[in-house]
């Protein structure tokens, strides 16, 4: 499967592709995206998430763009820079620029290209959902923050620590983004209830954020389409390893459009990834699976 892993570069940013090893041209296939974390960089993420197991095992193709030093010291995706928030220009038009030369190499289903993302990456997962809704399809979320939480560095440091501005006012925001292209978006989350780098409160805001927009999405007003309030809870264990609860949001036509998991004492770190890779914890549910195996459902 090694073979399936190549490196590529586009417009002098480098992006490594995992191909499933029975890919054929005349069936489409969808498409992950997935953002790595500060510090990390593509393979690293590759091999903690073992997102490449999954595709390989279901059958759809993996792009993990990777950050520069020249463009962020810590190698973190610029989610709280202004010129980093908006539709074309910045690192959403790279990364979604990336998408478009990788649909012209490969057969990729449209309507099934997801984005997903630890932390710094988790928070740009978000903002790519804002600025290409009709590009992504659904977004993952590990340890991220609601769009917009910061416009400096100063305020990145403190939402992280404290959450972010009122996430009303900023799925309004969002949705204000999302202009013509506007459409509800599936998210799923995954956050440690012991992370003292990217604090649990924002988990709640990225929920609360995404429920407006998508409320606003159905027709433009805020009447509780979907709302931040769980319709179920299920508490769990990975066997032989950490506790987590999972809260479910429904809209009104009965989809589950929201989900937030919980797991008890994880820090900051990808939940259920490989000790291999940096910033994972094993013990943690399968957060590569749980996110193919919602956006999936989703599409069915």
């Amino acid at each position: 499967m090694s073979d399936s892993f190549t490196v590529h570069m586009y417009e002098g940013k480098k992006y490594m592709l995992y191909v499933p090893s029975n890919y054929e041209r005349d069936k489409k296939l969808p498409l992950m995206v997935m953002l790595h974390g500060c510090t990390q960089n593509a393979d690293d993420f590759a091999t903690g998430t073992n997102m490449n197991v999954v595709a390989e095992e279901n059958q759809f193709i993996v792009l993990y763009p990777e950050q520069h030093l020249s463009a962020n010291p810590n190698k973190c995706w610029n989610w709280f820079d202004k010129h980093h928030q908006k539709r074309g220009v910045g690192e959403p038009a790279l990364i979604a620029g990336m998408v478009k030369e990788v649909k012209r190499v490969y057969a990729i289903d449209e309507n099934r290209v997801y984005v997903a993302g630890l932390s710094a990456g988790g928070a740009m997962s978000i903002v790519l959902g804002v600025t290409y809704p009709d590009v992504f399809s659904g977004i993952g979320v590990g340890a991220g923050l609601e769009y917009k939480a910061a416009t400096s560095v100063t305020q990145a440091l403190a939402a992280m620590m404290k959450g972010g501005p009122d996430p009303v006012a900023q799925g309004i925001k969002a949705y204000e983004a999302m202009g013509e292209f506007k459409k509800a978006m599936p998210i799923i989350i995954f956050q440690g209830s012991s992370d003292t780098v990217v604090a649990p409160i924002n988990s709640d805001q990225v929920i609360t954020q995404w429920a407006t927009t998508n409320d606003l999405v159905e027709n433009g007003k805020i009447d509780g389409w979907i709302h931040d309030k769980e319709v179920e809870i299920i508490h769990g264990e990975v066997p032989f390893g950490k506790n987590y609860t999972a809260y479910k949001y429904k809209s009104e036509d009965g989809t589950v459009l929201l989900e937030k998991y919980i797991i008890e004492e994880m820090g900051h770190a990808w939940s259920g990834g490989k000790e291999e890779g940096t910033y994972t914890d094993p013990t943690g549910i399968d957060a590569s699976r749980m996110m193919w195996e919602f956006f999936d459902k989703i599409h069915d």
